[in-house]
């Protein structure tokens, strides 16, 4: 049963004349009678009577009807929503992102994305930089939202360079300073997270580099547990400033300058597949999303 054959009847049903419904459907009559007859041959009832007065449904062809209009308007449907998938307004997008990503920056990301996109599906998956790299090569997220992560077989897209920054609580003795001297770290209490993450890395870098070592260690399995600490006067702190732009903002906690070293910023880029299939307007809508004015100084 074909398509054609479908349109055909349905015209000459509401038309109930041959060279009428064929000239809506720019085809010649007898093409026409050939649709309606194999479809009639197919079906293997007669789904006309040819009268004075025209074409008219038999009573089979009356209860075809509705089925007929049904599977045309499901099929109308169905173009429709490729159409709409194409176009990127109707869908499903999965996003993979590193734990700071997510948590501090990807929320305000979604929330203008969803205003432009509210019938794109949206999954979120989260992972160190590199774990998010490996789903992103096993096709299980369409793009990644990490730290830069060069690899032959993605593309990638800055959006935004995440700065590192030390933070104290407000009454701490450094807070009022406007920058230190690198030896008075060496005084303090470290609080570190996440042994796997590249924030830890670079932390234990730059005081192994700066010969300096804090007098004790804490350690942490996250960012928002680090932050707390330090909130609560439990120690100081290098986090990426995305994370405690609010409490800087506010006042709950306070960055303190050190002499003689600019601060360490990690570029943050959008990785994806090169062979992958993603619609160029979500891809478009998600990375135009991302507010840099918001996340840098």
């Amino acid at each position: 049963m074909l398509l054609s054959q479908i349109e055909a009847f349905l015209t000459v049903a509401e038309r109930r004349s041959v060279s009428a419904a064929a000239g809506v459907l720019y085809v010649t009559q007898p093409a026409l009678t050939t649709r309606i007859k194999n479809l009639e041959r197919e079906l293997g009832i007669d789904l006309f009577v040819r009268t004075s007065r025209g074409m008219r449904l038999t009573a089979e062809g009356r209860a075809f009807r509705p089925h007929a209009q049904r599977a045309l308007q499901s099929l109308a449907a169905g173009r429709e929503l490729l159409r709409e998938r194409r176009e990127g307004r109707v869908g499903e997008l999965i996003v993979g992102a590193a734990p700071a990503i997510s948590t501090y920056v990807l929320p305000l990301v979604l929330r203008s994305f969803q205003a432009s996109f509210p019938n794109v599906h949206l999954i979120v998956r989260t992972g160190h930089s590199e774990d998010v790299l490996e789903l992103l090569l096993r096709e299980q997220v369409q793009i990644g939202l990490v730290r830069d992560l060069p690899h032959p077989a993605v593309t990638s897209t800055p959006l935004y360079e995440d700065e590192i920054v030390l933070v104290v609580h407000p009454e701490h003795r450094l807070a009022g300073e406007t920058s230190i001297a690198v030896q008075e770290l060496g005084d303090e209490r470290l609080i570190l997270f996440d042994r796997t993450s590249s924030y830890f890395v670079l932390t234990s870098a730059f005081f192994r580099e700066a010969g300096v070592v804090p007098r004790g260690v804490m350690e942490l399995d996250n960012v928002d547990a680090t932050k707390k600490m330090v909130e609560h006067g439990l120690g100081i702190a290098f986090l990426p400033y995305t994370a405690v732009r609010e409490e800087l903002a506010d006042g709950s906690l306070r960055e303190v300058a050190i002499e003689g070293y600019e601060p360490v910023r990690r570029p943050i880029v959008a990785l994806r597949r090169r062979d992958a299939v993603v619609p160029e307007d979500l891809v478009a809508g998600l990375l135009g999303a991302v507010d840099r004015d918001q996340l840098e100084r």
